[in-house]
């Protein structure tokens, strides 16, 4: 950083809850007219810094000045009014009002004491237009898709002419095209003199993007450096705490090379429909075999996994666990066939944020440790002590409550619900998004194991490393529709794309049987959309 006193000067922060050290000598410098990546494993203290920043915690210790001046604000309102504007990773709007009102809500513009919708509808246009986005302000923002809602909680954040953003993850809704009009937005506030804080697990954003990045470990700063000073296999082995050399060898991911023996077809899924998000969609799943399932945003991933575990049944076609027809009227149906289900929106579908690390780990498996409507406390507590030891999760206890927990922890709690239940087969929507390196090596880890032992594992992934590591055969959809299967020896990024833009490349009949020779695949229509 040059010798101008920096926008922000964030020093010897610390945090604790319940008496357990979130935050402990955490310091942060901004420049001003930088883009900042903020890195580190989950509950490495990201996310509380930035909360302690925006008023969401007090700090316990340490100094913060902005703009040449010591603050402490009291609240994220506090801080957007001082300059400072958080952009979270959960779309934090309210989807009954129109885009427009959620542009400028609590602060509409107004003529003689009443709302001026049309200078409402005009500026908030424009303020969409800077981000590439060209809808109609005044509907509702949840008919809109995930990506453009996202787009319109960034368009917010410019409309308070900020000093500083804070971005938690803002791409991770987003496609290709729209990352790449979001890093122009971001160059462009950068030439107006505006800092923005980049929090971000994907470490190639990190280096297109930014100017300097910090790493924190443990609730402490550990280093700040030039992006150019460090190179990818650097910051992963700063983040980890680990000596380079163990990560040149470890690689990037957990998972582990070599093959696995697949045992008897665990799943057999065949011309699933269902309305216009599933048209023809087929895949199969053995015994201690990882199926990667690869697609576009609306390509029908989530929805094929939802059908599978009875969530939303499908309309057409079949579904056969351990060779019987399974007529699923929801997820209790699949449980007690011995499917396990991880959601991608954990905040949603996943945790109860109120309860305890315990509650949330044993919910789906209160029956069996009940008698006469009294929970075992015992059993309870074996299990929930086994899968926090398994799984390696961080937490001060398991009556700590679940909300407390780093996104990485949360996700482990999660996945020790699911193998509580002892699955035969296990659904996996993108379990390793939003959760940092380390963490991610660990689940991957222990997907790996699993499917040594024997479980059969379906992993949505939108990462194609991810799929191309850590699976044993890959299936693709795209616009509802499965258009090819790659084996072993097939699969390859370049190969997923292909299938995932164009529905070409090695394709091959998903079928139990192998075949020597690739066949035409299913016509997969218009390229899959948002």
């Amino acid at each position: 950083m040059s010798s101008a006193e920096p926008l922000l000067h964030m020093e010897g922060i610390a945090k604790a809850f319940a008496g357990v050290p979130a935050l402990e000598d955490a310091w942060l410098r901004v420049g001003p007219a930088e883009v900042h990546a903020l890195v580190g494993e989950n509950g490495a203290g990201k996310s509380t810094l930035i909360k302690i920043l925006t008023g969401v915690y007090s700090r316990d210790a340490g100094t913060i000045r902005f703009d040449g001046r010591e603050v402490s604000f009291s609240s994220p309102q506090a801080a957007q009014r001082g300059g400072i504007s958080p952009i979270y990773q959960e779309i934090n709007l309210v989807p009954y009002r129109t885009v427009a009102e959620n542009v400028f809500l609590a602060r509409e513009p107004r003529r003689f004491g009443i709302i001026d919708r049309r200078r409402m509808h005009r500026e908030a246009s424009a303020l969409l237009d800077r981000v590439g986005i060209h809808v109609d302000v005044t509907r509702p923002l949840m008919t809109l898709n995930t990506a453009t809602q996202q787009m319109v909680a960034i368009a917010r954040a410019l409309s308070f002419d900020s000093r500083l953003l804070i971005m938690d993850e803002p791409t991770s809704s987003l496609h290709d095209r729209e990352v790449e009009t979001l890093f122009d937005v971001i160059r462009s506030l950068r030439a107006d003199g505006v800092s923005v804080i980049f929090v971000s697990h994907k470490l190639d954003e990190l280096y297109a993007v930014c100017d300097r990045v910090t790493i924190m470990r443990d609730g402490r700063t550990v280093e700040n450096s030039a992006m150019a000073d460090v190179s990818k296999l650097e910051l992963v082995a700063r983040m980890l705490g680990k000596d380079l050399s163990a990560v040149s060898r470890e690689g990037a991911t957990g998972f582990a090379e070599g093959d696995r023996e697949a045992g008897e077809q665990l799943l057999e899924v065949d011309g699933v429909a269902r309305g216009r998000a599933l048209r023809d969609a087929s895949v199969r799943v053995r015994a201690g075999e990882i199926v990667g399932l690869a697609g576009l945003l609306g390509s029908g991933r989530t929805e094929l996994a939802r059908a599978v575990y009875g969530a939303d049944p499908p309309e057409q076609g079949s579904v056969r666990v351990d060779g019987r027809e399974a007529d699923f009227s929801g997820p209790a149906d699949a449980i007690r066939a011995g499917i396990g289900f991880t959601s991608e929106d954990r905040k949603a579908e996943g945790i109860i944020p109120e309860m305890s690390v315990r509650e949330n780990m044993t919910l789906a498996l209160l029956p069996v440790l009940s008698r006469r409507g009294v929970v075992s406390r015992d059993r309870q507590r074996e299990i929930v002590d086994r899968f926090i030891e398994r799984l390696g999760i961080k937490t001060s206890g398991p009556d700590q409550k679940i909300r407390e927990l780093s996104g990485g922890n949360q996700q482990k709690v999660l996945l020790a619900r699911s193998l509580a239940l002892e699955p035969k087969l296990l659904i996996l929507d993108e379990p390793t998004r939003g959760i940092d390196v380390g963490a991610k090596g660990e689940v991957q880890s222990l997907i790996n194991e699993l499917a040594d032992s024997g479980l059969g594992v379906l992993m949505i992934s939108s990462e194609l490393e991810e799929l191309t590591e850590g699976s044993d055969r890959v299936v693709v959809l795209r616009d509802g529709r499965t258009v090819t299967e790659l084996r072993e020896g097939e699969v390859s990024e370049d190969a997923i794309m292909a299938a995932m833009a164009e529905g070409s490349g090695v394709a091959v009949d998903v079928a139990e049987e192998p075949v020597t020779e690739a066949v035409p695949v299913r016509d997969g229509g218009e390229a899959a959309g948002g």
